[in-house]
């Protein structure tokens, strides 16, 4: 199920819509007009409904915590790993290699730096740090 406006009379009317399939083909039912986006909106009631619908869903509700503010937030720096993984990049030459060989190019953004990070991210990733 999803929300969508529907344009009649010259206003936007919010509308519950379920799909489902019909015979192979793709079909929606409309489970329920909420009514005029432009009042609910205003009143608030478009809030309230979809505050009330994400608090059975805990991806929502981090999202929602999160925009008010309310979210319990911890800040991690790792730089052991970066740093190790840097000087090691650096000493066997990976970085003057790539440098070398992308020297007649014109990127527009520094592709050797793209490459250090993806690499970076794959062996962080596969160690689980």
């Amino acid at each position: 199920m999803y929300f969508r406006t529907k344009r009649s009379g010259g206003f936007d009317y919010l509308q519950v819509v379920e799909s489902h399939r019909v015979d192979g083909k793709p079909g929606q039912s409309v489970v329920a007009t909420v009514g005029r986006l432009d009042a609910l909106k205003a009143s608030g009631e478009l809030d309230r409904l979809v505050c009330s619908g994400a608090r059975s869903t805990e991806s929502a509700m981090l999202l929602s915590a999160v925009a008010k503010g309310e979210a319990t937030t911890v800040e991690a720096k790792r730089i052991g790993p970066p740093l190790l993984f840097e000087r090691l990049w650096r000493d066997s030459a990976c970085r003057a290699v790539i440098e070398d060989l992308l020297a007649d190019r014109r990127f527009e953004f520094p592709v050797e730096r793209a490459i250090f990070l993806t690499v970076l991210h794959r062996i962080m990733s596969e160690l689980d740090i």
